[in-house]
Formats: structure tokens, C-alpha cells, sequence
């Protein structure tokens, strides 16, 4: 598995943002991210395609969606995306 730089940056910006509102909030993010990871690398075919070849897992609890592409050799996770922002911002990652 691997992060799209800007994906990994999406990821710490949600956890602080969440830390800054409770204190282990950030922390109980990031557990359920990683537990989102664990079940895309076990089936990364589970979640359905939302654009060409991008799957989408929705994060339980949390307002994110995991974005990530079933390469031959990996899974590139695209962007930790929040449900309210414009949804082609990603775009532009599937060519880095």
C-alpha cells in the first residue's frame, strides 16, 4: 500500500483537526483509518468503483472516504477525503 503524498498530508490535517476539538479524538481517527486500510488490503475489490478504476470505502463514524486505486502490484490510496468537499479535487492524483 501506498499514500499519494498529498493523501498522507489529508490524513494528519483530519487527525489534528479532530484532536484540536477532544482531546484522543485525532488518535480514534486514525484507528479507524488504519482499520479501513486493513480491510481494503484484505479485499481491495469490496468497495465499489466510483470514477474509472477509483474505489471509494466510507469511513464508519467519521465524514471521510478512503479514495484508492487496485494497482498490479499495490493499492495506491489516492486521497482521505471529507464528504463535503468538491468531489474531483483528487483528480489530478491519479496521474502522479
Amino acid at each position: 500500500m501506498i499514500y499519494h503524498p498529498e493523501a498522507e498530508t489529508e490524513l494528519v490535517a483530519a487527525a489534528q483537526f479532530y484532536e484540536r476539538r477532544v482531546s484522543t479524538l485525532g488518535a480514534q481517527f486514525l484507528d479507524t483509518v488504519d482499520h479501513a486500510i486493513r480491510a481494503i488490503l484484505e479485499a481491495p475489490d469490496r468497495w465499489p468503483i466510483i470514477e474509472r478504476d477509483v474505489r471509494c470505502y466510507r469511513v464508519p463514524r467519521f465524514p471521510y472516504g478512503v479514495y484508492y486505486r487496485v494497482l498490479q502490484d499495490h493499492v495506491r490510496i489516492l486521497a482521505v477525503k471529507h464528504h463535503s468537499l468538491h468531489p474531483g479535487y483528487w483528480r489530478h492524483r491519479l496521474t502522479d
